[in-house]
Parts: C-alpha cells; structure tokens; sequence
C-alpha cells in the first residue's frame, strides 16, 4: 500500500519528490510514480498544492464500543525481586493523564514472591489500584507467559491506556500483548498527552529522529506505548493512598513452550548505562578502539561509566551495549561527558535529558555544542590527559 497520485490533477512539479523523506517519489517524464518504499507518512499530501496526492484508507472506523474502556494502566516492570525504575517514571507520567482524563490509574506487578510493599511504592509514585499476580511461574521472565497475563488483565478490566517501559522485556512481550488485543502500538516515544477528544497523544522520533510525529488509535482500545527509561521524571508523594487486588488467572496462562534454566548477571558493570549518574561517551574523535582507554580511565576516577557513539560501536572500538542514541541507550544522568563526538541527531535524542553536558570537540561548529552546558574547543588528546592530571592533583590536596 503506498500513496496515489492523481493524473489529472498532477504538474510534475516536483514539489512532493524533494519532500519525500523516505525517497520514495521519482519524475518520470510526464508523470510521478510513486514505489514502494512510501511509508504513508502524508508529508507528500501536506505538500502537493495541487491536491494530487492522497493516501488510501486503512481503516473503517471503530470496530467496538470505545466507551466501555475506562482507566490508565503502568505495566510495572519486575526483575528478580526488584522493580525497575522506568516503572516509576511511567507512573507519574499515567498520573497526569490519568487525571487529565479524570479516569484510575492502575498498575500491573506480575512476578513470582511479591509483597506488599512493593504495590506501597507504586502507589506511592501515583497508582490507585495494583494489579498483582503472585505465581512461581513468572520468576523468571518469558513473553510468552507474561504477554498472556497481561492480555488476560486487560480483557477482564478493559484499560483505555496501557504504557510500559521501551527496556529489553518491554520490547520483547508488549508488541505480543497489542498483538493479542488486536490494537495498535507506538515504540519509543519520548512525550504522552490527552488530546481534547480524549486520544492519547504519542510522540516519538521518526525518521532518523529527523522529525517529532504524533501518533493516535483512534480506532481501537487500548491505546499502547512503551517509553525509553529516564525519559519521563519520576515524582514520589508519601502518603498516598490505593488498594492492591491480587488477581487469579487461568493456568491456561502460565503455559509456555520455553523454560529459563538459568540467569547469568552482567559482569560488565560500565555497560550499565540506564543507571550511572556519570557517564563519559567516546566518538570517532577517538580515531580507533586503543584509545578508549582515556575515557575509560577518566570515566572511573568519576565513578561513572563508559558510553560511546553509533559510530565507535560500527567501527568496532566498544560491545553495542555501551551505545548511547536513538539506536542504543536513552540516558539522564547528572553528568554526560561527549569526548569526540560531533553530536548528531540520533546521538542527542539519546541524552540530552542529562542534567549538565559537557562536550569536548576540537570543531568550534559541532552540533553538540548546541545542546552542551559546558564545551571545551580542545584537541581531546591533550585535553584529557591534562583534566586527569588535575583531578588526580586536587584530590591528593
């Protein structure tokens, strides 16, 4: 399915082919064809003034009763006894919408040992109710076992919304639970808000993080997204008040055709990116992988961790997962340090969200600077080495 252009009305202007983010409009000699790459994202129809372009329609219309949905729900993601931050941060976020929508906000625990203060904490960030499902069998995670409870929750209480973390649990079942429901689903957003008919508002980099799209489901409930960790700001009241419902479900749902036999924590405690409150990041400024060692050297006189750029990781100098961007880790910490990278788009939707930047580039024009809080105009080679002398000198005073 692609767009169609109208003959009659099309001049060739050209107009369309130029917008066309995705290359997918060519001119021909007394035509404009349009191949299969178009991904029906519309900017060709915003474009064309002519009218000549328009984009078939893919749905008909809300295939139930839409009203009967009510409420927000946060997925609260559980791993081996703890809960994960971005759960926190989900449920403050569901807090305003669900008070924009004037509707509950619920949260989902599943695990396998649960107790009561764990749903206390989520209440605590916002939840009214928690769901909890309290079964040996979800010990450890499988999609299949999980995306089956939680497909089962929603039939059962029927939430408008529906949000959880964009982690690697997260990726790897909810695109199954939208599947399930037959609803749609949004990835990686980085804001949510109630439109005044009452959608929620997803918004999410498109395009090589060229351009900010607003995504609805108008059509089917629950609206789903997921959200990269550290993106929304996590927001503790204690005091608050809610109930906890522990839900039994079919043992139907427990079922899976894969058994985890065993779970092997990372040793590489500098991949841990989503969680460092320092974190200096390496580019191809860095001009190959044995020179790394100056960030790694610095990155742990500062207790932080060790991030690097898309480009370092496709030259091989660092593993992927210390890749800080679009494609890699959305980060926050208190301090972000990019050493020899230029700064672009898919880099900076990865960590502007850090509370002081500070850029080290040897080009004064480095889109980095644009979002730093501090740059250094400076040949990292010598910088570097110099900080680390100061450092060590001020520490021994």
């Amino acid at each position: 399915m692609k767009a169609t252009v109208d003959k009659q009305k099309c001049t060739v202007c050209g107009v369309c082919s130029g917008a066309c983010p995705m290359g997918a409009i060519s001119l021909r000699e007394n035509e404009v064809e349009v191949s299969d790459d178009c991904s029906l994202c519309g900017i060709c129809v915003d474009t064309c003034e002519f009218g000549a372009i328009s984009i078939p329609e893919v749905g008909h219309g809300p295939s139930e009763d839409l009203g009967s949905y009510s409420g927000v729900w946060v997925y609260a993601e559980w791993r081996e006894g703890k809960v994960h931050a971005v759960s926190h941060e989900l449920l403050s976020a569901g807090r305003i919408l669900a008070d924009k929508r004037g509707v509950e906000l619920g949260a989902v625990l599943l695990g396998s040992g649960l107790n009561e203060q764990m749903a206390q904490d989520l209440i605590s960030y916002g939840a009214e109710v928690v769901y909890m499902v309290d079964r040996p069998e979800l010990a450890h995670f499988t999609d299949e076992r999980y995306s089956k409870c939680i497909v089962e929750l929603v039939k059962r209480k029927r939430p408008e919304i529906l949000l959880a973390g964009a982690t690697s649990m997260g990726r790897s079942f909810i695109p199954r639970v939208a599947a399930g429901l037959q609803t749609g689903l949004t990835a990686d957003c980085t804001e949510l808000d109630i439109a005044e008919e009452g959608h929620l508002l997803q918004t999410r980099p498109a395009f090589g993080g060229n351009i900010m799209a607003t995504i609805i489901c108008p059509n089917r409930r629950p609206q789903m997204a997921t959200v990269r960790p550290k993106v929304m700001k996590p927001v503790r009241l204690e005091g608050r008040k809610g109930r906890v419902e522990k839900v039994e479900l079919p043992s139907e749902c427990f079922k899976a055709r894969v058994e985890v036999l065993e779970v092997i924590a990372e040793q590489d405690q500098t991949a841990k990116l989503t969680e460092a409150d320092v974190i200096v990041s390496g580019g191809r400024g860095l001009r190959n992988g044995e020179n790394f060692k100056l960030i790694e050297g610095l990155a742990e006189m500062l207790n932080g961790a060790v991030g690097a750029s898309r480009g370092a990781v496709e030259e091989g100098w660092m593993a992927p997962s210390h890749q800080v961007g679009q494609t890699g880790r959305t980060v926050a910490p208190t301090l972000y340090m990019a050493v020899g990278i230029s700064g672009a788009v898919q880099h900076l939707v990865g960590m502007q969200g850090s509370q002081v930047i500070v850029a080290v580039n040897k080009d004064p024009s480095a889109p980095i600077f644009d979002v730093a809080t501090y740059g250094v105009v400076a040949d990292l080679f010598e910088f570097i080495p110099e900080f680390v002398k100061r450092l060590k000198r001020e520490r021994q005073e």
